[in-house]
């Protein structure tokens, strides 16, 4: 059997803030949306506010450790099945990027051993690179994980004593539904720096006729995929991405969200927030107990929901169960 070493740090990533807000496409008979500037939070004293006003910490026990998967029960699964109409699965995964590269500063190591019948992988996947899953021991805040454990009781250097991906062992079947707001806004592909807020969301859900609701999966396309093919890969961190504005987080605790996705890491750069580097990560992550899946490759899924006008399917996934991981690279299958 092959050797496969997988590593994921349990440090955040900073994100610096940088460069211009973007280009903002408007949806369909939209109006110009308010500028970030008169939306909170703002700055850091109202981060820390609305984590605490839309915290789930307590909510499913003082020892909980699954977060908002709680959400995903046994009629959401079913409801999910009853989605495969035509057969048709999709990955969401991007092909592990071997190359160094502006947006991939740890490249997958595959190396074949003597004989080539069996191989060696190795891969620091946290970042913007490759499609993976964050467990919620990954993002911190002030501290404490998800659920206000201390970061002493469960950040080691042996892995996470609590919330680590084990926790997903029996994987995760539910509905997932693609927000697509370059096709929204009539676009190939959003431009980085370009925020996501509310409105946004909410009109796509009018375009295609969709409505997220507790214990679904959502993923967000912004065509990053696109844009790279297209004009080669970028620096996200100096040159900024397209993303999930710090606002929106309230009403993702609504709807209920479960799981979040995007084709990059999620958060708008730059954050639009003073002081704040990852607002949208903490507040999913460490606030809400939202599992993220970053860096998925939405193309082919967005492809195939067009062609069928159904922009709702199953989704499956299954993270290997290491103990104490921050995470692992995941191939997550949208069946319609």
């Amino acid at each position: 059997m092959s050797s496969k070493l997988l590593t994921g740090a349990v440090a955040v990533l900073g994100l610096a803030v940088v460069g211009a807000a973007g280009q903002r496409g408007l949806p369909e008979g939209g109006t110009s949306p308010a500028p970030a500037s008169q939306r909170s939070p703002k700055n850091a004293a109202e981060f820390d506010q609305m984590f605490t006003q839309i915290s789930n910490w307590g909510r499913w026990g003082k020892d909980d450790q699954l977060g908002s998967a709680n959400l995903v029960t046994a009629a959401k699964r079913k409801q999910a099945a009853a989605l495969v109409k035509n057969g048709l699965s999709v990955s969401l995964a991007h092909n592990p990027l071997k190359e160094k590269a502006e947006d991939n500063q740890s490249p997958f190591e595959h190396t074949m051993n003597p004989g080539f019948s069996t191989d060696t992988y190795k891969v620091s996947y946290h970042g913007f690179a490759h499609s993976h899953l964050d467990a919620l021991c990954h993002i911190l805040h002030k501290d404490q994980t998800y659920n206000g454990y201390a970061r002493a009781d469960v950040n080691t250097e042996k892995g996470c004593t609590r919330l680590g991906v084990e926790r997903l062992k029996d994987g995760i079947v539910t509905r997932g539904i693609l927000i697509d707001i370059p096709r929204l806004k009539n676009l190939p592909y959003l431009e980085p720096g370009t925020p996501v807020y509310v409105e946004d969301l909410e009109a796509w859900e009018k375009k295609a006729g969709v409505k997220v609701a507790s214990g679904d999966a959502i993923f967000l396309r912004t065509g990053r995929w696109a844009r790279r093919e297209k004009l080669g890969p970028w620096n996200l961190l100096q040159q900024g991405e397209a993303g999930i504005h710090a606002s929106v987080a309230p009403w993702i605790k609504a709807r209920g969200v479960a799981f979040v996705g995007s084709d990059h890491a999620l958060d708008v750069v730059p954050s639009l927030v003073e002081g704040v580097r990852l607002p949208i990560h903490t507040l999913l992550i460490t606030a809400l107990g939202v599992n993220l899946l970053d860096n998925q490759d939405l193309e082919a899924v967005a492809q195939t929901a067009a062609k069928l006008n159904r922009w709702e399917f199953m989704l499956t996934l299954a993270p290997i169960p290491v103990t104490g991981g921050t995470g692992f690279p995941v191939n997550a299958i949208a069946t319609f």
